[in-house]
């Protein structure tokens, strides 16, 4: 399912999938550092984006059904070098035609990086 986008191309990694939840990792390489050489903030957000969308996604479970995020926010509280980032998505609210879902990235340590909020919105295919 990943095949050919940017979460393939982040090397974004799911972990752990439940009806409220889901987690994934990605690696902190250049390929995702900002100019000082640090882990980039949209990085995160990508990462938040992608953890929160895939869990929208399973809870729905209808191909007539898609998923598109709506709004994305990040407030960056730490960042790293190197290793890896922990990403655990939390489900706030399931509506009718919106899914807004927490995301807390974290390092290895589980020191908190970042705390993202994502807002889906459901839509009807066809």
């Amino acid at each position: 399912m990943n095949k050919n986008t940017l979460m393939e191309t982040l090397n974004i990694e799911y972990t752990d999938i439940g009806s409220d939840f889901v987690k994934a990792k990605m690696p902190v390489t250049p390929k995702v550092h900002q100019p000082a050489g640090l882990l980039h903030g949209g990085a995160n957000a990508a990462l938040a984006e992608s953890v929160g969308s895939l869990g929208s996604f399973v809870i729905l479970n209808d191909p007539k059904i898609g998923v598109v995020g709506i709004e994305v926010n990040a407030n960056h509280i730490k960042s790293i070098k190197s290793g890896y980032v922990y990403a655990e998505g939390s489900l706030l609210h399931a509506g009718k035609s919106t899914h807004v879902w927490e995301i807390k990235i974290k390092d290895g340590d589980g020191n908190l990086l970042s705390v993202c909020r994502l807002t889906n919105m459901i839509i009807r295919k066809g």
